[in-house]
């Protein structure tokens, strides 16, 4: 009789309508609270970003939980990274954001990772973005030529982070006469070190991140912008050059693998080992969170640009990314080194 009634319950387990699979899901997030990780300070580009997400996510996710924002800062965002690898709960309630260099770390760069980027549960990214070197207005530094001839400092936030990994490239690869201020916890910390003429300006600087945090310095004029660091130019800086446009071919390779980044300009990962049922409706909770008008409203307000990249995008060119012939990894870990 137990045999009968065992084989019954599994047919009836198989016959379960995929309503049925999805309210599971449902179940498991009703009542909880999702804890978002921010490997920076609050009021910075990455913390806007994934403030703005929270507000809306839960809408779009089913059991429509809460969400909270945690701030974990050092090691430009390092730590935060091997905290959602290796600390965080895997069931689904955790995931966060971190500098969009540091899933190359591995490959190229020098950081103490402790992660494998590929077996992160990638969500997806808020945009790709644009970078660019940029010094405050009363720095003698005010042109790309500038910054070949003569003396300056800017600010970084650790190994991997963007504006220590940009500045260390220009430095190696182009001459440029930097000296690199690192420990930053972030954006906002750096901004007040310019401000304050601690350093000179910063490199690898999100331009949608100057725009939502710093519109009265566009305004203003208070910013030297010296080239972009990116394969596309900002639209608001049409005279401002790429960094492309003074590398030759092997250089352009190099430059390709390292700002290879700026396509998951904002990431967002959950930790490896997420259920995959979970993972999926994290994936299109996000997805559906980007095209909600709600929340477009709220980037608009904030000026974040919102161009999405989706999880399943990311995951392919991180898999392409480490097929790189060694020879144009093992010169791109060189041009990066601090």
């Amino acid at each position: 009789m137990r045999r009968w009634v065992s084989w019954g319950l599994c047919l009836a387990a198989s016959a379960m309508p995929a309503g049925a699979q999805a309210q599971s899901v449902a179940d498991f997030y009703k009542g909880k609270t999702i804890t978002v990780i921010v490997g920076y300070t609050a009021g910075g580009g990455y913390d806007l970003y994934a403030r703005a997400l929270a507000r809306h996510m839960g809408r779009h996710l089913p059991g429509n939980p809460n969400f909270i924002i945690q701030n974990l800062t050092g090691a430009g965002s390092l730590n935060a990274a091997n905290n959602i690898y290796n600390v965080a709960a895997k069931d689904g309630t955790v995931f966060g954001t971190f500098a969009r260099g540091l899933p190359i770390e591995p490959l190229i760069g020098t950081a103490r990772v402790q992660f494998e980027a590929a077996k992160f549960t990638w969500l997806g990214s808020g945009t790709n973005e644009i970078s660019i070197c940029a010094t405050w207005h009363t720095s003698p530094i005010k042109t790309w030529q500038d910054a070949l001839g003569r003396q300056f400092a800017v600010g970084g936030e650790g190994a991997g982070s963007d504006p220590d990994t940009y500045s260390a490239f220009v430095r190696n690869v182009f001459g440029v006469k930097l000296k690199l201020v690192t420990g930053y916890h972030g954006t906002s910390d750096i901004i007040l070190a310019i401000e304050r003429g601690e350093v000179d300006g910063r490199c690898g600087w999100s331009w949608s991140s100057i725009k939502s945090t710093r519109a009265a310095w566009i305004k203003e004029k208070k910013l030297n912008y010296l080239i972009h660091m990116s394969e596309s130019k900002a639209p608001e800086l049409p005279d401002v050059p790429l960094i492309a446009d003074f590398a030759n071919d092997r250089q352009k390779q190099i430059l390709k693998l390292v700002t290879s980044r700026q396509i998951m300009g904002r990431p967002f990962a959950a930790p490896p080992g997420v259920p995959a049922d979970r993972r999926q409706a994290l994936r299109r909770a996000f997805d559906a969170t980007l095209k909600d008008p709600a929340f477009l409203a709220d980037a608009d307000k904030l000026q974040l640009d919102v161009n999405p990249v989706t999880g399943e995008e990311i995951d392919r060119l991180i898999a392409e990314l480490y097929t790189t012939p060694n020879d144009v990894v093992e010169e791109a870990r060189a041009a990066i080194k601090p």
